[in-house]
């Protein structure tokens, strides 16, 4: 091979452009590299150095090297003027990995010359940059934001993935229910729209899991339940712990167990968080993953019948137990409650 080109690929990574290419090389160079099958052809104007191609038969091109090296090849066919976007940039925010098969997904401006091809979907929009504020670079690579990715790719998902990457997004604190609210608010056409808005109204009223969902919306709303906050930030002592669900008059705490949650070391955990509620006055109460699943109906009477019972007899926050007045970055400090 040339030993200027040589150079050229082992600067880049192994990939090469025609255009940066022909800067300091004649054409007949890169043609001569791409027939001797020293170069590989990825994209329009792309070459990779063909010793980092796996040889496969019938199998496009950009798919036949690694993940990281195909996004690169896709950045730079689309010259700086784009981004990774969809289901490629939720794998370079480390949300979900791509799987074998799935295209690398590039967004460009409407006009641009990129086209879609085997193994590349290219997306075209209106407002579209590879730099702020369309994109960030992470990785090194220019990709979409990540309330706009979150949107793009819904509809792209397998539904049962769905869910479980937006929580996980606003879980990790990388989003918020509002800001990907604000990017759903530029896509009306959406597919899946209604239930990607659903999604977000439960995790704006603080649910942070599959199962709080379920809750949601069939035991801990409706008729006669009482407001309930969720994740209410909670400081005891030196430490700081998260109620999944708290009835604020009646001081009881409702808290939903895991299908995974009978680690014995966690459960010694709860045991010990709980006590430390109890002396404050706070009532724990605990369902497990089978009875919020399969008895719904007796979760709810019960939990409707313990609140009953807590307001009967009186149970009210104390002076400083609840209230903005009694925060500090958002916890609470719990005192000891009044019992008239």
């Amino acid at each position: 091979m040339n030993s200027v080109l040589r150079t050229l690929l082992e600067r880049n990574g192994g990939l090469v452009t025609r255009r940066g290419a022909m800067e300091v090389l004649p054409r007949w160079v890169l043609e001569d590299a791409s027939r001797a099958g020293r170069l590989l052809r990825l994209l329009p104007g792309v070459y990779v150095d063909a010793a980092l191609a796996d040889d496969v038969e019938r199998v496009p091109p950009l798919a036949r090297v690694a993940p990281v090296l195909a996004r690169r090849a896709v950045v730079a066919y689309g010259g700086g003027r784009g981004a990774l976007s969809h289901l490629t940039a939720l794998d370079v925010w480390k949300l979900r990995r791509q799987l074998p098969g799935e295209p690398v997904h590039l967004s460009v401006p409407i006009g641009a010359g990129q086209r879609s091809g085997p193994h590349l979907v290219v997306h075209h929009r209106r407002s579209i940059a590879g730099e702020p504020p369309h994109a960030l670079v992470r990785d090194g690579e220019p990709v979409t934001r990540l309330d706009r990715t979150l949107v793009d790719a819904w509809p792209l998902l397998p539904p049962v993935d769905r869910p479980a990457t937006l929580i996980r997004a606003v879980n990790d604190r990388l989003s918020t229910p509002q800001r990907i609210a604000a990017a759903l608010a530029t896509a009306p056409k959406l597919a899946g729209r209604a239930a990607l808005r659903g999604l977000l109204d439960r995790l704006a009223a603080g649910c942070r899991g599959p199962l709080e969902i379920w809750g949601h919306d069939r035991v801990f709303a409706g008729p006669g339940m009482p407001a309930l906050r969720r994740q209410v930030r909670v400081r005891l002592g030196g430490q700081v712990v998260y109620l999944d669900l708290f009835a604020e008059a009646e001081l009881v705490d409702i808290e939903l167990d895991g299908a995974t949650h009978g680690d014995p070391r966690e459960r010694e955990i709860d045991l010990r968080r709980d006590a430390l509620l109890a002396a404050r006055g706070i009532l724990v109460v605990r369902f497990t993953h089978r009875r919020l699943l399969h008895e719904p109906d007796e979760v709810r009477r019960q939990m409707l019948a313990i609140l009953a019972t807590r307001r009967s007899q009186g149970f009210r926050p104390g002076p400083g137990t609840m209230g903005a007045a009694s925060s500090e970055r958002g916890a609470l400090h719990l005192g000891l409650p009044t019992i008239v």
